[in-house]
């Protein structure tokens, strides 16, 4: 049975393994700076980033969500940002994923969110087949403006 609950202290090696491994799979170079601002980021209760982390029977951590609230304008409201999901490979297919998307959901609800949005690489179409059972693929595209490109 997959278990999810916020993250502790004490999951800090466990957790950084797994986000490097995410990292990698998005070809994503992660530094210790980066990686010390990110666990800062969830401890802080100035800011509205949360983590969950999936856990095995055996109390492993074995995959994690971060995510946020955005404002939504259009929506005159707070929406849900799932910015990073990943479970480590071995663990696939038993159960983390349903049980962080539940969790997910139930933050959504305590926190007045109507929904809990998030991008994903077009390729990455295992993860997509997983995303398509539990959300509906929005015809919006994202765009990126690098601010230090001069041009």
């Amino acid at each position: 049975m997959v278990k999810v609950e916020k993250i502790r202290d004490e999951d800090r090696e466990a957790w950084e393994c797994l986000y490097l491994a995410y990292a990698d799979f998005y070809q994503f170079p992660i530094s210790a700076g980066v990686l010390n601002a990110v666990w800062s980021w969830i401890f802080d209760e100035r800011r509205s980033f949360y983590c969950v982390v999936a856990r095995n029977e055996a109390g492993e951590v074995i995959g994690f969500a971060h995510y946020k609230a955005i404002l939504s304008p259009l929506r005159g409201t707070e929406v849900g940002f799932l910015d990073d999901l990943y479970v480590d490979p071995r663990h696939r297919g038993k159960g983390a994923v349903d049980a962080l998307f539940a969790e997910l959901k139930q933050a959504c609800r305590k926190n007045g969110w109507p929904s809990m949005r998030w991008h994903t690489r077009d390729n990455n179409y295992r993860a997509r087949s997983v995303y398509d059972k539990y959300a509906t693929k929005t015809d919006w595209l994202t765009y990126n403006l690098d601010a230090t490109d001069d041009a």
